[in-house]
């Protein structure tokens, strides 16, 4: 059960933080697809307390997508709690704090996967935080820095007994990265040394994959991260697997285009219309995945920067797709 502040829910399913992609459009959408709880992209907590305006957008929240978390990094613990503080005025359900990124960067400067080189400072970071905001305050990391120094048992522990409300694992060390097979058979083990909720991430691209990692792990929660990329349905598809056995939803042509476009008017609404309709040209790739002609399609609209003629291509391309010549 993810029992975190006033959320409960038995067997979550979560958006993972995603630098650049976990926006509010992308969360909205994913919510209202079924992913029990979201999460802004990674704030570099230094941004926040330097009242850097970019930075800052990061934290606007809206009602429709909650309940949702913010999560912060960073390596300082004055600056964390600054951070937190700021982050908590933005009313979130949660505060998350990220001790995973694996970027060079990050870790370099003692953030996000560099806090598993001292276990102990790491605990003491997120005690601060804690003793200082009075939102949940929940922490996602992992197995530890690479294969030879596997910490993730004592430093869920110390997690734990830091205040933190629950623990999110992604299941590869930080030398990975995103490489290799995610290590499930970690997940029972820190469920026996910790009470705590614990949600697993990494290697998760389908509804199957959520449905054999709650079986195989017990995991109170899975966080879904690349694999919602392109394909907000594997919230939906997940839901209808867990409760009747059988996913339901069709992902057809019509389907694909309608989101994309959904996805694109929210970001409209949020960002204005030049920067949404640019940003958005990433999510092409994935949203009209499998559809004929679809390279032609993405070509054409990475030279659009305005949302009517991105609507009218794409609606014109749908009716080309329902054309029963390109029906399979």
């Amino acid at each position: 059960m993810w029992n975190v502040g006033k959320i409960s829910i038995d067997k979550a399913v979560l958006l993972a933080p995603m630098e650049d992609v976990t926006d509010i459009s992308f969360r909205t959408v994913c919510h209202e697809l079924g992913a029990d709880v979201v999460y802004t992209e990674f704030v570099n907590s230094e941004g926040l307390i330097r009242s850097n305006e970019k930075t800052h957008k990061k934290l606007r929240i809206i009602r429709e997508e909650r309940p949702v978390g913010i999560q912060i990094y960073g390596g300082n613990i004055k600056s964390m709690i600054g951070a937190a503080k700021i982050a908590e005025a933005e009313n979130p359900d949660l505060i998350d704090i990220n001790a995973g990124c694996w970027i060079k960067g990050v870790v370099a400067c003692g953030a996000g996967a560099g806090l598993l080189k001292d276990p102990a400072y790491m605990a003491e970071l997120v005690k601060s935080v804690v003793d200082n905001v009075s939102v949940p305050v929940t922490v996602k990391t992992r197995l530890g820095m690479d294969g030879n120094s596997i910490t993730v048992l004592d430093v869920v522990k110390r997690l734990e007994d830091a205040g933190a409300k629950a623990l999110t694992i992604h299941c590869r060390t930080r030398s990975q990265g995103h490489s290799g097979i995610a290590d499930w058979s970690w997940i029972p083990k820190i469920k026996e040394v910790v009470s705590i909720p614990v949600a697993l991430n990494g290697s998760i691209f389908t509804a199957d994959d959520v449905k054999k990692a709650f079986e195989e792990t017990n995991a109170d929660a899975i966080m879904i991260a690349r694999g919602a990329i392109g394909n907000p349905w594997i919230f939906k598809e997940t839901k209808e697997l867990l409760s009747t056995g059988v996913v339901e939803t069709v992902i057809d042509e019509e389907l694909r285009i309608k989101t994309t476009l959904r996805h694109l008017k929210l970001a409209v609404e949020v960002k204005g219309e030049k920067r949404a309709v640019l940003e958005h040209r990433k999510f092409y790739t994935g949203y009209l995945k499998g559809l004929h002609n679809a390279s032609h399609i993405r070509k054409e609209l990475m030279s659009i920067c305005e949302f009517n003629p991105v609507e009218e291509l794409l609606l014109n391309y749908l009716q080309e797709l329902l054309n029963p010549q390109y029906v399979a």
